[in-house]
C-alpha cells in the first residue's frame, strides 16, 4: 500500500486570545513553523475578520498549512498537509501549538491517498 500524503489536524484550545487576533503574529508563526521544518513556502493569503479572528493559508511546495482562529473562545483550528517525506508535518504542528501558547492541543495524523499501486497512463 502506498501513502500519498499525511494530513495533520490541530485542535488548539486554551490559546492566548491576543495572539489569535493578531494577523501579523499568526502569519509569522506559520511561516516560522514551515521554515523550521524545511517546508518550501510558495504562496500565502491571510485575512483579519471584524471584529476578531484570523484565517490564513500557506501554500507550500509539499501542499499547505492553514488556520482559522476564534479569539473569543481562545481556540484555533489548523491543518498541515504534506505530500511526500521532505518534512514531518507533526513537528510543524507542535511548533505552531507552542507559538500560539495552546495549553490543550490535540493533534491527529491521518494518512491520505492510500492506494495499491500507481495508475499507469
Amino acid at each position: 500500500m502506498t501513502v500519498l500524503g499525511c494530513h495533520v489536524l490541530l485542535e488548539l484550545r486554551d490559546c492566548n486570545p491576543t495572539l489569535l487576533n493578531d494577523l501579523n503574529y499568526i502569519r509569522q508563526a506559520m511561516l516560522t513553523a514551515a521554515r523550521d521544518v524545511g517546508a518550501t513556502v510558495v504562496g500565502e493569503s491571510f485575512h483579519h475578520f471584524s471584529p476578531q479572528g484570523v484565517t490564513g493559508i500557506l501554500a507550500i511546495a509539499e501542499s499547505h498549512i492553514s488556520i482559522h482562529t476564534w479569539p473569543e473562545y481562545a481556540y484555533a483550528a489548523a491543518d498541515i498537509f504534506s505530500c511526500g517525506s521532505s518534512f514531518l508535518p507533526r513537528e510543524a504542528a507542535q511548533r505552531l501549538a507552542e507559538q500560539l501558547e495552546s495549553r490543550d492541543a490535540e493533534i491527529k495524523e491521518i494518512e491520505r491517498g492510500l492506494i495499491a499501486q500507481p495508475v499507469s497512463t
